[in-house]
């Protein structure tokens, strides 16, 4: 089947994403977001989305289907993240994805987060170059990953470096409640920052000390990041002096765009890969996109970046890995698949 039509359901977090797609072909990337529900927390709390998931699940599969004009009854197979996130917000998705694929009598594809992320580039990039470097970015995840096969076969996305600490996503919604900015961080301090001086303030690099990259080479810290920029802002308030918001944003958001760059174009080099794709929220930062292509171009290095719609959770990456499963003749998950909140990146097809 070259062309399969497959729907993908994503409520790994705060967002219900239904997607549908055939082939490489995005024919519909319905989403409900319940972020401002969460907004008045500082943060999402997994009883709130799992609940939001509930209540949004039936609608947003409706609203993707009309979108694509398609019925139910007319996809190949569903496709649903089973891990990693939230507990309560997979269990509603994958058990949304079971009851789909067994009342259709489709197959049912249970697929990792962090691969989806990978594979949606094909919905604007076309096929994945293979070997590929990925670095993805989120608010629940730093990593870096060596992607021969997308789908997971023969040990094809095998990790090279990830977040000890903090994610940078996470970094940048503690910063920006340190700034008076609104929750989600990462869009608020990327506005600031534009107003900002990126050299204003020496923030540190974690984990880039001669010492740090004998043992953590590829490997992120943000967590110092985020206690240098409080200690920073706290000095100047007990001194009762304004605090420079733009620059305060804009030489945090440099530090963490400056690590992440930098390790993601050495992993490519070390392992002489030309091509480096990055997906995930924090993908969508303007000066992460600008700092990437520019140092890659001097490097020889080809950067693919999906647009910021994209680069948030959404269905549509759920049905690009899906799609590519059926095209590659991967065998179908079991109708017993579990959700799984701790599910390593290695693991990308449920059995």
């Amino acid at each position: 089947m070259s062309e399969p039509l497959v729907l993908g359901i994503e409520t790994s977090c705060d967002e219900t994403g239904v997607g549908i797609v055939r082939g490489h072909t995005l024919l519909a990337d319905a989403v409900a977001s319940s972020v401002d529900e969460h907004a008045r927390f500082g943060g999402v709390v997994p009883e709130v989305a799992s609940r939001a998931h509930l209540e949004a699940m039936v609608p947003t599969i409706e609203r993707a289907c009309e979108t694509a004009g398609i019925q139910l009854r007319d996809v190949d197979a569903v496709a649903v993240t089973n891990g990693p996130g939230l507990a309560g917000a997979l269990l509603v998705g994958v058990a949304a994805a079971k009851a789909l694929a067994l009342g259709l009598g489709k197959p049912i594809y249970g697929v990792n987060h962090l691969a989806s992320h990978v594979a949606v580039d094909q919905l604007e990039h076309g096929p994945l170059p293979e070997p590929c470097v990925a670095m993805l970015v989120s608010g629940g995840h730093s990593s870096l990953l060596r992607v021969t096969d997308v789908t997971g076969q023969d040990g094809g996305v095998d990790p090279m470096g990830q977040t000890i600490d903090d994610a940078a996503g996470e970094a940048f919604d503690k910063v920006a409640r340190l700034l008076g900015l609104p929750f989600p961080g990462g869009p608020h301090i990327d506005r600031s920052a534009r107003e900002g001086n990126t050299v204003a303030i020496d923030f540190p690099r974690g984990l880039t000390s001669r010492r740090d990259l004998e043992r953590h080479r590829f490997d992120f810290s943000f967590s110092g990041l985020k206690t240098a920029v409080a200690r920073w802002v706290e000095a100047k308030e007990r001194a009762g002096e304004p605090v420079p918001v733009a620059d305060v944003a804009a030489s945090f958001q440099e530090a963490v765009c400056d690590v992440l760059v930098r390790k993601a174009l050495d992993a490519a080099s070390s392992e002489g890969i030309e091509d480096l794709l990055i997906g995930g929220g924090v993908a969508a930062n303007s000066r992460l996109r600008f700092l990437a292509e520019d140092r890659a171009e001097k490097l020889g290095i080809r950067v693919r970046v999906p647009r910021p719609g994209l680069c948030t959770d959404n269905g549509a990456m759920v049905a690009a890995l899906g799609a590519e499963m059926v095209a590659r003749g991967r065998t179908p998950s079991s109708l017993d698949l579990p959700a799984d909140s701790s599910l390593p990146v290695t693991e990308v097809l449920a059995v």
